[in-house]
C-alpha cells in the first residue's frame, strides 16, 4: 500500500505523456477539386500540380500570396550584366532525405526541364529566355539569358529545385515521370515530405524534419481529391475534411454565416476563356461546313463573343463570385488593357449579322468540350455558352470529360472549342500572352498552352520586344499593344475571372492566394 502512489504517479504520468502526443499530432485533410495529373515537378504547367509541387519542393525565389516575388531557395541575387543573374543560395537547405541544398541540385533542375517528354503545357514557357545555368561554387549559381530579360525572377519562381542525387537516372530526364509518380526521387526542401498517393485516392503528405523555415503546424498532411462541389461541402460540414477549394457558389453566403466554418477570398485572377480552333481545316467536332472551317473567319469569332452574355453568366451561374472579363488579365495587372477593363455587352442581333456575312446564315453545329469538375461550375458555364449561342444559330453540344481525358483531348487538338482557365502567377499579362496565344513552338516553350493554334505575327514580333526592354513604361505599352491585337482579333475569348474561394473548420484560416494554389503550409490554427 505505500507504494501505491508512487504507481498511481506514474500511470498519471503516461497518461500526461499519451494525452500531449495525441494534442500534437495535428492531421490536416484538404478536400480539393482535382488531383494532379502528375507529381513530377516539371511535367505539366498545372494548378494542381503546382500546389503540390510547392509543399514538397521550393523554387529560388517564392510568390507570396499577392504574387510579390520573395526569397526563397535564393536568399539573394543581382545582376552580374544585362543578361547574367547571380543567386545566392540558402546554406541552411536541407533535401527531406537530410542532404544539403548545393548548386549542383540547381543546375541539374534547369537543365532537366527540357528533357521532360510528352509534358502537356511544358515549363519550357519559364526556361525559354536561359541559355546557360552554371554553378559558381557549392552556394552560388548564375543564369544566362538570351538577352536582357527583366521577367527572369518571375518565371523561375515557377521552377520547383530537385535534388540532383535523387532525382537523377539512366533517362535523358533522370527520373522519369512514372517514376516520379511512384514517389521515386520525390525529394525537396518544402515544408512537407512525400509518403503515398494513388490515383483516383489520397496524397499524403507529412513534416519535413529537415525544413529550413518556419515549421509548418501538421504532422500529416491528406490531398483528397472530390470533384463534385456538394461533396466537398458535405465532408467539411461532417468533419471528414478540414478545408476545402471552391465552395458551392450557392452556398457560400450560408457557408459565411454558419458558427462552424470560416471563408477564405483572395482577388480574382484566374481567366475562364473559350479557347477556337484557327488552324484545322477541317475541324472536329464541325458540322453543315462543307469541310471548312468557320472558326478562321475573324467575323464568326466576333459573333460567338457577342452572343456571349458574360454578365449574366457571372451573376446566375456563378452566383456572383466572378467577375465579367474583358482582357485575359485583371485591370490591376501589368499590361493590362485600361480600355478592356469592362466586359463587351452581348448582342445576338449583331452575332447573327456577322454569321450571315461570313457565308453562315443558317449557321452551323459545334461541339464545346469542357473539363467537369476543374473549375468552379466549368460544365454549367460551358452549357450556358452553349445554349446562348444556340439562340444564334451556332447549333452546340457540350463533351464534358475527366480533367484527365479533357487535357488530353486539348493536347492532341480534339476540340474547335473549349472552355479552360488560366492562372496567371506572375502579375503581368506576358505569362498569359506568351502561354495561351503566342505562336505555338514546343521547341522555344512558346504557346504551350494555346490549344487553339492562334498564331500571329504581329502579338509574337511584340511580346519578343517586350520580353527585352527593361523600361517598365516601354515593356507595358509593348504588351498592350500585344494584348489589344489578339483581343480585337477575338483570338481566344475572355468570359470571367474565379474568385478563389475556400472554406474551413471555425479556428482555421488560410492565407487566400491570388494563384489559387492550396498550400497546406498556408493554413494555420487561430486557437
Amino acid at each position: 500500500m505505500k507504494n501505491f502512489p508512487k504507481v498511481k504517479l506514474v500511470i498519471s504520468a503516461v497518461s500526461l505523456m499519451m494525452s500531449m502526443a495525441s494534442v500534437s499530432a495535428a492531421d490536416l485533410k484538404i478536400g480539393v477539386k482535382s488531383e494532379p495529373s502528375s507529381l513530377d515537378p516539371q511535367f505539366h504547367v498545372l494548378a494542381t500540380n503546382m500546389q503540390v509541387a510547392f509543399a514538397i519542393f521550393e523554387p529560388l525565389v517564392m510568390m507570396n500570396e499577392k504574387l510579390s516575388a520573395q526569397p526563397g531557395l535564393a536568399e539573394s541575387w543581382r545582376t552580374v550584366s544585362d543578361t547574367v543573374w547571380e543567386f545566392s543560395l540558402r546554406k541552411d537547405a536541407k533535401f527531406s532525405d537530410g542532404s544539403a541544398l548545393t548548386a549542383d541540385d540547381v543546375v541539374f533542375t534547369f537543365e532537366r526541364v527540357s528533357k521532360v517528354p510528352n509534358s502537356p503545357t511544358a515549363f519550357t514557357l519559364f526556361t525559354r529566355q536561359i541559355v546557360k545555368v552554371e554553378a559558381v561554387d557549392a552556394h552560388t549559381v548564375r543564369i544566362a539569358t538570351k538577352q536582357s530579360y527583366p521577367l527572369l525572377i518571375t518565371d523561375i519562381a515557377n521552377i520547383p529545385i530537385m535534388s540532383k542525387a535523387a532525382a537523377s537516372g539512366p533517362a535523358p530526364e533522370g527520373k522519369t515521370t512514372v517514376e516520379l509518380n511512384r514517389g521515386e526521387g520525390l525529394v525537396g526542401t518544402g515544408p512537407f515530405k512525400f509518403i503515398s498517393w494513388q490515383k483516383g485516392a489520397d496524397l499524403v503528405l507529412e513534416r519535413n524534419p529537415f525544413y529550413w523555415g518556419k515549421a509548418p503546424e501538421w504532422d500529416k498532411v491528406t490531398y483528397r481529391p472530390m470533384t463534385n462541389a456538394a461533396a466537398r461541402a458535405a465532408a467539411l460540414l461532417s468533419g471528414d475534411i478540414d478545408v476545402m477549394e471552391d465552395p458551392p457558389t450557392t452556398d457560400l453566403e450560408q457557408f459565411k454565416s454558419n458558427p462552424k466554418l470560416s471563408v477564405s477570398q483572395a482577388p480574382a485572377s484566374r481567366i475562364v476563356y473559350i479557347a477556337l480552333d484557327q488552324h484545322g481545316e477541317p475541324s472536329p467536332g464541325i458540322k453543315g461546313t462543307g469541310d471548312k472551317n468557320p472558326l478562321k473567319d475573324k467575323r464568326v469569332r466576333e459573333a460567338l463573343s457577342l452572343s456571349i452574355d458574360r454578365s449574366a453568366i457571372v451573376d446566375r451561374v456563378m452566383g456572383g463570385v466572378a467577375v465579367a472579363a474583358g482582357d485575359l488579365v485583371t485591370p490591376t495587372m501589368f499590361g493590362a488593357v485600361p480600355a478592356r477593363a469592362n466586359a463587351p455587352a452581348a448582342d445576338a442581333a449583331k452575332a447573327k449579322k456577322l454569321l450571315a456575312e461570313a457565308g453562315y446564315p443558317n449557321g452551323f453545329e459545334i461541339t464545346l468540350g469542357t473539363p467537369n469538375g476543374r473549375y468552379v461550375n466549368d460544365v454549367r458555364v460551358a452549357q450556358t455558352i452553349a445554349a446562348m449561342w444556340t439562340r444564334v444559330g451556332v447549333k452546340t453540344e457540350v463533351a464534358a470529360a475527366a480533367s484527365p481525358v479533357f487535357f488530353k483531348n486539348r493536347d492532341t487538338f480534339q476540340y474547335s472549342a473549349y472552355l479552360a482557365a488560366w492562372g496567371n502567377s506572375t502579375g503581368e499579362v506576358a505569362t498569359t500572352l506568351l502561354a495561351q496565344v503566342a505562336t505555338r513552338d514546343p521547341a522555344t516553350g512558346s504557346g504551350t498552352g494555346n490549344g487553339g493554334r492562334y498564331s500571329n505575327k504581329a502579338v509574337d514580333q511584340l511580346l519578343a520586344q517586350a520580353s527585352q526592354a527593361l523600361d517598365d513604361k516601354a515593356r507595358s505599352e509593348l504588351l498592350q499593344k500585344a494584348d489589344d491585337i489578339v483581343l480585337a482579333d477575338f483570338g481566344i475569348l475572355p468570359i470571367h475571372f474565379e474568385v478563389p474561394v475556400w472554406a474551413l473548420r471555425t479556428g482555421m484560416t488560410y492565407a487566400a492566394r491570388a494563384d489559387q494554389y492550396t498550400l497546406p503550409q498556408g493554413v494555420t490554427s487561430t486557437k
